[in-house]
C-alpha cells in the first residue's frame, strides 16, 4: 500500500521551492490518491500538473496501481492554519455550535486563535435611533465547527 509520508516525500522540496502547502493529502486503502494544494496566491491547473506528474512518475504502476488527484481546495471551509493567514484581512463565515452563524473581517491570526471584527447596530441606552459599533470576537481554531471566505459577486 502506498503511505501518504511516500507521497509526501516526492513532492516536498517543490512545494517548499514554490512556497506551496498541502492542505489536505490522503491515501485510501484502495490506493486513491487526494492532494490538496494551495498558497498565498492560488494555485492554477497547470501547477497542479506538475505535481501530479511528479507522484506519478515517482510512483511504478506495475508495482501497485492507484488514482491520482491533485487540485486547490477551492473556498472551501478552511482545513490549516496556512489558510487563515491567507485569507487574513478579507470577510468570512464563522460558524460554531451554539452560535448563530457570523460574518467579519478576518484581522488576527496566531498560532491557536484568530479574531473577526463586524459591525452592529445597537440601541443606546435612553435613545431612540439605533448606532453603528464595531466588535471583536476571538475564537480558539479548535472551537469553531468550520470557518470561510465570503464570496461576492459583482453586480
Amino acid at each position: 500500500m502506498i503511505s501518504t509520508e511516500l507521497v509526501y516525500s516526492f513532492i516536498e522540496e517543490k512545494l517548499k521551492e514554490d512556497d506551496v502547502f498541502v492542505v489536505e493529502l490522503k491515501v485510501s486503502k484502495s490506493n486513491q490518491i487526494t492532494v490538496l494544494i494551495d498558497s498565498d496566491s492560488g494555485v492554477n491547473i497547470s501547477y497542479c500538473v506538475d505535481i501530479s506528474r511528479l507522484i506519478e512518475g515517482s510512483l511504478d504502476r506495475e508495482e501497485e496501481d492507484f488514482e491520482l488527484e491533485v487540485s486547490s481546495p477551492g473556498v472551501g471551509p478552511f482545513k490549516v492554519w496556512r489558510q487563515y493567514k491567507k485569507y487574513e484581512g478579507t470577510e468570512v463565515l464563522v460558524k460554531k455550535d451554539g452560535m448563530k452563524p457570523q460574518k467579519g473581517m478576518l484581522i488576527e491570526v496566531n498560532a491557536s486563535s484568530f479574531s473577526i471584527e463586524f459591525s452592529e447596530k445597537v440601541k443606546e441606552e435612553g435613545k431612540k435611533k439605533k448606532i453603528e459599533i464595531i466588535r471583536k470576537l476571538t475564537f480558539d481554531m479548535e472551537e469553531v465547527a468550520s470557518v470561510e471566505p465570503v464570496i461576492k459577486f459583482k453586480e
